[in-house]
């Protein structure tokens, strides 16, 4: 009956965005508050049917009802309570309600926190949002149904995929998928604003928050499932330019050159036209991601499904999503002015700059990511294209994009002199350029690529500094109060600032790892000890450990360095019981200047083992850049504002645009 209660509530669930996708459009158009007000209720009831049908989802795996062929096929009775709750979004079924589920929530939180958007305006934002989540509610019941039984039922079930057993596979899905959906609140403010005609700085400033907030949370899942991949999988590596790694770093680059770009449109209403389209952009890519996840073409251990059938579904969304979406921009473009004017030399022109060059970088994994799928879909043959390509091509342009990164938020708007600015930026050039020198040279490894990362690191970090000096040192040769004037710094300034400073963190944990990490493959059998960039790692044996659901041999590594200890590391090798498969479970020393990180190999004649040891400088500070990406962008949100009540010009712009539609 729990499963019957789900289904049901997902049907009820159909009625209530129906209603909620065209009534309250239609009451915008013709100026019929009483329709308008359907919107805000609607999304509370569409809340609560979704969240108790996932609820009945989740009860299903607690308590084993393997009358369920989604229980059944990705959870076991020997499961752990967590991982059976996890379990829940492990599959395809399951991950598109979770989704389902973040569609609602972020319609109730836009309906909820704005209330002081104009009625029509935000009639127009929850009519596209449900319409976007009946799209979804459709595929799900009728391609990819949950709740769908299985006779006979089996005594037990198979049991969820070791590799998602895992603690990172509780937070990650859920992170990933609030970045993914929150793109669709972008492209329904961006589609509301189009139907209404009131692309201006106002839109700018309601749409803003609400995109950082779902570029946060991607940077966030992006990360954590960078870190999954580079402790569970057992490869020693953080990124590894999977297609599935890709169709989520794809939007996220859209998504990075739309908060720049509303940024533009909020201050000046320049670049409006641009800013629609990255709005829509980002949430087709979005779907393209789900596309390739979930439809077959690739083969991945982050990949769902295998059905051509929900792989066409999805191309259906997708193409009559972007259809409509570009008809109605080819209707308002004639409208749409270009705004404020620049010069070359500004702050406009360095964003645009960086806007185009996001967008290409996006291009650039695009093709990487989709040409051999079509070449293996023409039956032109199978290639394979990797970290090499993604290097050569990506590398580049990130060098150039860091470079107008640093000259931003120094350029003035609209019009700016070239020497100025140099003569603002020649403290962070020369200092840039000593940094990398002296880091390189410390490091012992002198190369083209890790002095060029080092200065792009340095470079974003520098000017960083130079821009918070330009803002807090005293004016007027009267000496304020440097840290008054510092504490009067809007959050949003702050936030982009500490964005700014993670990319930096990032790109130096790249740079080092990249150019320092030490790898060795020993054979050791007990009393053996093998020495790594000054560690010691004595290998101690192995014993047999049993878990809840699996079996495992346990290694035992003493690291010492110059005769004092520094850890004891105990990787494993296990089979679980249910797949019977062999999984590599790595042993990490996290410490801030790096890790050590130990995998156990095979088993080798005479009581050896093949260890394998790396030793990588700095990796931490990739995901410690990607927090302060994510970090930056959410206190950036909570600027003055953005929590201001909506001014009495803009109700009376957005009845204009309501009038202007009628």
């Amino acid at each position: 009956m729990i499963a019957e209660a789900g289904h049901f509530a997902l049907w009820l669930a159909v009625g209530v965005t129906l209603v909620l996708g065209t009534l309250p459009l239609v009451g915008a158009q013709r100026g019929r508050a009483d329709w308008m007000a359907l919107a805000r209720p609607a999304t509370h009831v569409l809340l609560g049917l979704i969240v108790f049908a996932y609820g009945c989802l989740i009860m299903s795996f607690v308590r084993n009802d393997f009358s369920l062929l989604n229980v059944a096929s990705h959870s076991n009775s020997a499961l752990p309570t967590i991982y059976r709750i996890a379990a829940s979004w492990g599959s395809h079924e399951g991950s598109l309600l979770l989704w389902l589920l973040m569609q609602a929530g972020w319609a109730w939180a836009v309906a909820t926190f704005s209330k002081d958007l104009p009625q029509p305006v935000l009639a127009r934002i929850l009519a596209v949002m449900g319409l976007l989540t009946l799209s979804f509610l459709l595929f799900v019941l009728f391609t990819s149904n949950p709740f769908d039984r299985l006779f006979p039922v089996p005594a037990d079930g198979r049991d969820l995929n070791p590799q998602l057993q895992d603690p990172g596979m509780i937070f990650h899905p859920p992170m990933l998928y609030m970045g993914y959906v929150g793109m669709s609140v972008a492209f329904s403010f961006a589609v509301a604003a189009l139907i209404g005609g009131n692309l201006d700085a106002q839109w700018a400033r309601w749409s803003r928050p609400w995109t950082t907030v779902a570029w946060a949370f991607l940077t966030f899942g992006i990360a954590l499932g960078s870190w999954w991949a580079y402790y569970e999988l057992g490869w020693g590596g953080w990124w590894f330019w999977d297609a599935v790694e890709n169709a989520s770093f794809m939007p996220w680059l859209v998504a990075t050159a739309l908060i720049h770009s509303l940024a533009v449109t909020e201050k000046r209403g320049s670049f409006k036209s641009w800013t629609v389209l990255l709005a829509i952009l980002g949430y087709s890519l979005a779907l393209l991601g789900t596309f390739l996840v979930r439809s077959g073409v690739i083969t991945s251990v982050h990949s769902f499904a295998a059905d051509p059938t929900r792989g066409a579904f999805i191309l259906v969304m997708l193409a009559i999503t972007v259809s409509a979406a570009l008809a109605l921009y080819a209707w308002r473009a004639p409208s749409v002015g270009l705004g404020a004017r620049f010069a070359s030399v500004s702050r406009e022109s360095m964003l645009l700059a960086n806007n185009v060059l996001l967008v290409v970088a996006m291009g650039a994994v695009m093709l990487g990511t989709l040409y051999p799928l079509i070449l293996d879909a023409l039956g032109l043959g199978k290639i394979s294209v990797g970290a090499p390509y993604f290097n050569a091509v990506y590398v580049p342009i990130m060098a150039v994009l860091v470079f107008f990164m640093g000259l931003g938020p120094l350029a003035r708007w609209k019009n700016d002199a070239l020497p100025a600015l140099a003569v603002r930026l020649r403290w962070a050039a020369g200092v840039t350029v000593v940094s990398a020198a002296l880091t390189a040279w410390i490091g012992g490894i002198i190369t083209f690529g890790s002095v060029m990362g080092l200065m792009m690191a340095y470079w974003i970090l520098y000017t960083v500094l130079t821009e918070l000096w330009e803002r807090v040192k005293p004016a007027g040769g009267v000496k304020a109060n440097v840290l008054h004037r510092l504490g009067q710094l809007p959050r949003a300034t702050v936030g982009m600032m500490v964005a700014h400073v993670g990319v930096a963190v990032f790109v130096f944990g790249v740079t080092m790892v990249g150019t320092y990490d030490i790898e060795r493959d020993v054979a050791m059998a007990p009393g053996d000890s093998t020495t790594v960039n000054g560690y010691t790692f004595t290998y101690q044996g192995t014993q047999p450990v049993r878990g809840p659901n699996f079996d495992a041999v346990r290694g035992h590594l003493a690291v010492t360095r110059d005769g004092r200890p520094v850890s004891d590391m105990y990787p494993e090798k296990r089979v679980y019981k249910v797949q019977r498969n062999p999984m590599t479970e790595a042993a990490i020393d996290s410490r801030i200047h790096g890790d050590l990180y130990v995998q156990l190999g095979e088993p080798l004649p005479g009581d050896k083992w093949l260890v394998r040891i790396w030793v990588k400088p700095f990796v931490t500070w990739i995901w410690i850049g990607c927090l302060f990406m994510g970090l930056g962008g959410i206190w950036a949100v909570t600027d003055r504002r953005y929590r201001q009540r909506a001014t009495r010009s803009s109700t009376d712009m957005a009845g204009t645009a309501t009038a202007a539609a009628r």
